[in-house]
């Protein structure tokens, strides 16, 4: 008797079929609906936290570079008006002219000649 119960219990598992595990499961889970909310909200939060720090790196560039171009403006102005300033006497020393601040300019350079050479 023992036997045939057992086959028995063998035949109502058997017609249950093979079981699922409940970890293996894919698609969506019934129960962790607020659970992806926040962590749907916390993504989103720091995708926006990453937005703005990566603006304020773009902004601080943009005015390192502006600075940048303003003092190479500058220096190209200052060298512009030197060099005028040189063409004005070559062209004074052409005509046999002593031009104004001739003294001053060689006074300069050869200050400079000096403290270079040492």
């Amino acid at each position: 008797m023992d036997f045939q119960e057992m086959a028995v219990i063998d035949e109502n598992t058997a017609a249950e079929g093979p079981q699922r595990r409940e970890s293996g499961k894919r698609g969506r889970k019934p129960g962790r609906k607020s659970a992806d909310k926040v962590d749907m909200k916390a993504k989103l939060e720091r995708s926006r936290q990453s937005a703005r720090e990566c603006r304020a790196r773009k902004k601080l560039r943009y005015q390192y570079l502006e600075e940048l171009v303003a003092d190479r403006e500058k220096a190209v102005f200052a060298l512009r008006k030197e060099l005028e300033k040189y063409v004005q006497i070559a062209k004074d020393l052409d005509e046999g002219k002593i031009p104004e601040g001739l003294h001053e300019i060689l006074q300069e350079t050869s200050n400079l000649n000096l403290k270079q050479e040492p």
